[in-house]
């Protein structure tokens, strides 16, 4: 019984291990993104062997060790604080991959090679969906995440949205398990093998189509992005250092290349007690008009003890500015209005693009681009620059994100990643300029929503309860 123990004790360690190792590699804010495909292979690989317990425990602490490439951040974040939404967090994302686990072993020792690589990839999919909707922070740094600079994989998501290529994911390391398994004949494994490779052909093939296909792609928009480098959340224009910021900006507006029409700087880039401070608007409507670009600014406002979470929208026209209250907003009056500029860009906040919404509303609506001021805390600036990235991917929509103490992106319909920069260099503000071909606009995934993820719920409850194969 010990050299039998042993024997099984030695495999699943170095399971655990290797599995961990490429979780932490493949995941977090600087992933290498063709080890996310790998990192659940060496746990599905032993998990039939062992008992259910014990598979149940490498893939929970294979996938908790793996988080250690957030636990300084979120040691150090005001936002995403350790403990408790950290622990919440890393522990939940750690359930879910243990239940994906058992999910598969349940059905290859039933010996249905094909059920258990489908019901272990709906689950994990499913679950997500899961966490989704119920979580009032939303979804980012899911495998989908760290695929994002990979458009092949990500064209999927116009089609399934995200979960789609979380399902794929899954999968393929999953049939890589089913296949090297002894649990199941091989002509079972062969089958399950040839339904994944069937499944994974189509959307790769389909994804290298759609890129290669730049129908409504003939007309360009130019656009920029433009962030501080100092840090501070929302400067009191009361004082000279944001008065004088306020006139920076609009230098730096004035001074971008002809032909820019769409402009965006970062969430709450000015706060103020009044409603509409002169400080702020007259030398940012004056350079809108006069440089004929609708310029989009983060602007908190206070009254009283109640802030107000906006982007006001200075249009090239001239005019009275529009204002976009965040939609999403756990500290402030959420907003419900939606705000499309003069160049049919629609205006979202940060933290809107971890839900689907107004993304989707706004493509339904006819726009083509995105504009985003944003905030983010250095380290975890890519990885939310990416969610957004994600968001215009599932609608065929250009991005412009603009992040202070974190990313400044340019992405276009086609989810490729035209221009970024990091914030915080030693000049006074980080700008990028891009020009986006006109996108595909809205997508099956705009028109239908989350079909696929209900999909996944279904196969996961369809595959949990079907019995053993005779």
């Amino acid at each position: 019984m010990d050299i039998d123990h042993g024997r099984k004790a030695l495999p699943a360690a170095g399971a655990l291990l290797c599995s961990a190792v490429l979780l932490y590699f493949g995941t977090g804010f600087t992933p290498v993104a063709a080890l996310t495909w790998l990192a659940p292979l060496p746990v599905l690989l032993v998990a039939p062997r062992v008992s259910g317990k014990a598979a149940a425990g490498l893939a929970f602490l294979a996938y908790l060790l793996s988080t250690a490439n957030s636990w300084s951040f979120q040691l150090g974040s005001h936002d995403t604080p350790m403990w408790p939404v950290g622990v919440v967090m890393n522990v939940g994302m750690s359930l879910v991959f243990m239940f994906s686990v058992l999910a598969f072993r349940l059905q290859l020792r039933r010996g249905n090679a094909l059920l258990a690589v489908v019901t272990g990839s709906a689950v994990w999919t499913g679950a997500l969906y899961v966490v989704s909707v119920s979580n009032p922070m939303g979804l980012m740094g899911t495998f989908v995440t760290h695929q994002s600079d990979v458009p092949l994989v990500m064209q999927t998501a116009a089609v399934t949205g995200m979960w789609g290529v979380e399902f794929l994911l899954m999968l393929v390391p999953s049939t890589i398990a089913a296949l090297l398994s002894s649990e199941v004949r091989l002509a079972g494994r062969m089958r399950a093998a040839a339904a994944a490779a069937t499944l994974l052909a189509l959307a790769v093939g389909a994804g290298a189509l759609r890129l290669a296909d730049d129908s409504g792609g003939t007309t360009t928009h130019r656009v920029a992005a433009i962030a501080t480098n100092q840090k501070g959340w929302a400067p009191d224009l009361a004082t000279p250092a944001a008065r004088d910021l306020a006139a920076a900006y609009a230098d730096q507006i004035s001074d971008l290349p002809d032909g820019v029409r769409t402009v965006v700087l970062p969430e709450a880039s000015f706060g103020s007690h009044e409603a509409a401070p002169a400080v702020l608007f007259e030398p940012m409507s004056r350079v809108a008009k006069a440089r004929g670009m609708d310029v989009v600014v983060g602007f908190a406002h206070w009254e009283g003890k109640i802030k107000y979470n906006y982007a006001l929208v200075f249009p090239a026209t001239g005019g009275t500015p529009m204002k976009y209250l965040k939609h999403h907003d756990k500290v402030s009056p959420p907003g419900r209005e939606l705000v499309t500029t003069s160049t049919q860009a629609g205006v979202e906040i940060c933290l809107d693009v971890n839900f689907p919404q107004p993304s989707r509303t706004y493509a339904a609506a006819g726009t083509r681009l995105l504009a985003i001021p944003a905030s983010d805390e250095n380290d975890n600036g890519w990885q939310h620059s990416r969610t957004a990235l994600l968001r215009g991917m599932e609608n065929g929509q250009a991005v412009v994100w603009s992040a202070r103490t974190g990313t400044v992106m340019v992405s276009d319909g086609w989810g490729r990643v035209l221009a970024d920069a990091r914030t915080g260099g030693p000049a006074p503000f980080t700008t990028v300029v891009a020009d986006i071909p006109t996108g595909p606009g809205a997508t099956p995934y705009t028109r239908f929503g989350d079909w696929f993820a209900w999909l996944c719920l279904a196969l996961a409850a369809l595959g949990l309860w079907l019995p053993r194969r005779p």
